[in-house]
């Protein structure tokens, strides 16, 4: 019995990762191309929005609140042993407008879009409705993938922009009720932290998550083989990858706009 080698399997794993990494980019690209060409599906983007965005409203709004409200206690407990305790609300709103309120947002829509976008492809590839498509000439990266592209690119930022507001007043809400902090004074000191650069930048980074997520939702759909069994990989493979993604180009961008 010949012993299995390791090398062998690092490379065939390393070549598998780099195939699915230019199809990936391929993907998006074609998605990018389709944006651009007429025909425009108005109807089906404005259906993407109203999915994507105002229905994920509660969720994102009840994380970025727990979230901040967390982050204003663990900021206390650790400045009160450099007696720093008063920056809480400098680092609060730095935090969640940089750094926590985009990335809490993409991931919580990594779980819910990403995922329901590739089952919803996945199924319609399953069922052959996409092939239905081609022989009625209509390009399924126009009408299906385009749309929520698009709608992820606008209306992640959107999101960010209310978990950033809802993330600030969880931490305030825990600072003035549990912290012994003054209200008024939070608030100063919030407003005189903030720069438009630390809005813009985590803006920034949302419409790149909008993109990666949503792109990862629609390629493993789009590609789903299998019947029920592959919509089910197709769905958690989006999850997962839509993740890994999202923590890469966070750590990029922090990178450049540093």
């Amino acid at each position: 019995m010949s012993m299995p080698n390791p090398f062998r399997a690092v490379g065939q794993g390393t070549l598998s990762l780099l195939r699915s990494a230019g199809a990936i980019t391929l993907f998006a690209l074609q998605a990018v191309w389709a944006m651009l060409r007429p025909p425009f599906f108005v109807g089906q983007l404005l259906s993407q929005i109203w999915k994507i965005g105002f229905l994920s409203l509660p969720v994102v709004g009840l994380t970025a609140l727990f979230t901040g409200g967390a982050l204003a206690l663990n900021i206390y407990t650790g400045g009160t042993r450099f007696n720093a305790e008063s920056f809480v609300p400098n680092i609060v709103a730095l935090g969640i407008v940089r750094e926590l309120g985009p990335v809490i947002a993409a991931l919580m829509l990594a779980g819910r879009v990403s995922a329901g976008i590739a089952a919803e492809i996945g199924a319609m590839r399953a069922t052959e409705q996409i092939d239905a498509l081609h022989t009625l000439s209509t390009d399924p990266m126009r009408y299906l993938i385009a749309p929520r592209v698009l709608a992820g690119v606008i209306v992640l930022p959107l999101l960010v922009a209310v978990a950033d507001v809802i993330g600030v007043l969880g931490g305030f809400l825990v600072s003035t009720t549990t912290l012994g902090f003054d209200g008024s004074i939070y608030v100063q000191n919030t407003v005189d932290m903030l720069q438009r650069w630390d809005v813009v930048s985590g803006l920034i980074k949302a419409a790149v998550f909008g993109f990666l997520l949503t792109v990862m939702g629609c390629f493993h759909g789009y590609f789903a083989a299998g019947g029920a069994q592959g919509v089910g990989r197709a769905t958690t493979n989006a999850v997962v990858s839509a993740a890994v993604v999202i923590f890469a180009a966070n750590f990029l961008l922090t990178s450049w706009f540093v």
